[in-house]
């Protein structure tokens, strides 16, 4: 049975991957095809392809057909709005690090 629980952890299974966060990130800045994708990471098509299947999986990004090509778009602005969120926690972590480490060196100065 599908708890709200696992479902936002498989979510977030989504979103543990370096390779697929960058993608969130690229097609948070628009549209593209698997090849623009390509060139803009260092991956293989197989490897992208593979990536985008599993966001796809999880509905967070949307396909659309041009002829031979499939082009990929956030299925919702909300994921552009979570990475956003994510990069705020992240930076305010690392500002409290830094903190800290400044607070530990000036200590040791004083010793």
């Amino acid at each position: 049975m599908l708890t709200l629980p696992t479902i936002k952890a498989d979510l977030f299974r989504a979103l543990a991957h370096p390779l697929r966060i960058r993608l969130l990130e690229l097609l948070s800045q628009g549209e593209r095809n698997v090849q623009t994708l390509q060139q803009e990471l260092p991956a293989e098509q197989p490897v992208v392809s593979q990536h985008l299947a599993a966001l796809r999986a999880q509905e967070l990004v949307a396909t659309r057909r041009a002829g031979t090509q499939t082009f990929y778009r956030l299925r919702d602005p909300k994921v552009a709005a979570l990475l956003r969120v994510a990069r705020e926690l992240l930076s305010s972590r690392l500002t409290a690090s830094r903190s800290m480490l400044r607070e530990l060196d000036r200590e040791r100065r004083r010793v």
